[in-house]
């Protein structure tokens, strides 16, 4: 008998409960190697390639790339060895159950799964001495191909050199299959596109050959390839002014709209929300940002401050610094502050680590870099797993005030307005103006107390007005 084995949705952190497989490097038959990239998956926020653990076939594949999201723990292909039958095959997808549990699920997990016996390592038969940042299995791959790693520029956190560039640099561009309503030209077949975006090109007749793609690793997306197909052609002006009726366009949710709304449904229906509001006096911080910038080197922003002074405050309000699961209640000896950022797919918020230990220009810088890295797309599952408390700051926009939805697993959220300049009776009877921030605070009123946000509050707020307490 055929050895098989299951390919499963994994699952990426606690709060992962679905994926969608947005499209496939491989096909029925090929011949896999371990490391090599398999598929690419979305979860709400990001796209991951999930690489090959072990050598063997693709025997087949259960779920094609499609905008359907699926269960983690859902058998999504088979492997094995080229021996297997199409009874086999069938069979083994028929009896297999999914994996419980909060493990990662990919390969050889399930009830269904058999062992595999371990597969010997490749010698390499070139040595690379080097100092850059490589991964270990990247640096196995340039070995054996004999690859100038000299010429590649890592894609990594830190300029690190992953696996898929050595694989990218050596072959541009993996097989890939495509199922659409036309065929697409050779040279197009070459091109690090979507599914999607290879159907719209097929379909307006764009050569995606050429077009820079804004995806992740420069994957080229539906939105690149709509950009360039012409609009309709104007009516002439003797039907200008025709009746015609007030047609709505409708635009189903994507992928990313879908699951957010049912995160941000889920989470106003079953959290309890409680809010609470206070405003403070920012010309103090305003004058002391400029200053500490000038001294420090830094482009600390006022949402940096902001940022930090909520870091500091649950520093001393540790009841607020609270995630919760289930009926537990998890307590943090630091902050890890999430910053809401606009993105290419949609509201992300990335978390700063440790924000309470930072100095105001390492976080200026930190969150700097974390932003720019969200507005390009290429934000990783441990840019966004975790965090303790979360700032929305929507004062950019000219919004005075508003309240904002808790993050879930967090307990609470702060959102913060425009400053602007409010007329001020001083002790004296002296008319004069100052600048103001009107603060919301979420609170999830099972594990919060009223008082407890509250002093919370206060402590944020004085620290706000007298910004030298958060250089002591």
């Amino acid at each position: 008998m055929s050895e098989l084995r299951p390919f499963c949705m994994p699952k990426w952190g606690i709060e992962m409960t679905e994926g969608t497989i947005a499209e496939w490097m491989v096909r029925d038959g090929d011949a896999i190697s371990k490391g090599d990239v398999l598929c690419l998956i979305e979860t709400s926020k990001i796209t991951n390639e999930v690489e090959a653990e072990r050598d063997g076939v693709v025997l087949r594949i259960v779920h094609p790339a499609s905008d359907t999201a699926l269960p983690v723990g859902a058998l999504i292909a088979v492997f094995g060895d080229a021996g297997a039958t199409e009874a086999e095959i069938g069979s083994f997808i028929a009896s297999y159950v999914p994996a419980s549990g909060g493990a990662d699920v990919t390969e050889g997990k399930g009830e269904a799964a058999q062992p595999e016996p371990a597969q010997p390592r490749k010698a390499a038969p070139v040595k690379i001495e080097t100092n850059r940042p490589i991964s270990p299995k990247a640096l196995e791959l340039a070995e054996l191909e004999g690859v100038d790693i000299a010429a590649i520029e890592g894609s990594g956190r830190g300029g690190r050199i992953t696996f898929q560039d050595v694989a990218q640099h050596i072959r541009p561009e993996p097989a890939r299959t495509w199922r659409g309503i036309a065929q697409l030209v050779e040279d197009d077949r070459k091109v690090f596109a979507s599914p999607l975006a290879r159907r719209l090109a097929a379909i307006h007749g764009v050569q995606l050959s050429g077009i820079r793609g804004t995806g992740p690793r420069g994957r080229i997306s539906k939105s690149d390839v709509l950009a360039l197909v012409p609009q309709a052609v104007a009516q002439p002006v003797s039907q200008a002014f025709a009746p015609v009726a007030n047609a709505a366009t409708v635009e189903p949710f994507d992928k990313i709209r879908k699951i957010v709304a049912k995160r941000l449904s889920a989470a106003k229906r079953d959290i309890p929300h409680f809010y609470l509001r206070t405003s403070a006096a920012v010309d103090e911080l305003l004058a002391m940002r400029k200053t500490a910038n000038l001294v420090l080197g830094s482009k600390a922003t006022i949402n940096d401050y902001l940022v930090w002074a909520a870091a500091k405050a649950l520093a001393r309000h540790a009841d607020v610094n609270v995630q919760v699961h289930g009926e537990e209640i998890h307590r943090f000896p630091h902050a890890d502050m999430a910053i809401a950022v606009a993105s290419p797919k949609g509201l992300v918020a990335p978390i700063l680590r440790q924000v309470d230990r930072m100095r105001i220009d390492q976080l200026a810088m930190a969150s700097s870099a974390l932003i720019e890295k969200a507005k390009a797309g290429r934000l990783s599952f441990d840019d966004l797993e975790g965090g303790t408390f979360s700032v929305s700051n929507l004062g950019m926009f000219g919004v005075e005030e508003f309240d904002a939805i808790i993050n879930p697993p967090q307990a609470a959220i702060l959102a913060v307005g425009q400053a602007s300049r409010e007329l001020r009776e001083g002790d004296d009877g002296e008319i004069t103006f100052e600048t103001r921030i009107k603060l919301t605070l979420s609170v999830d009123h099972r594990v919060i107390d009223g008082a407890a946000g509250a002093a919370f509050l206060a402590t944020l707020k004085s620290f706000l007005e007298h910004p030298e307490q958060l250089f002591a």
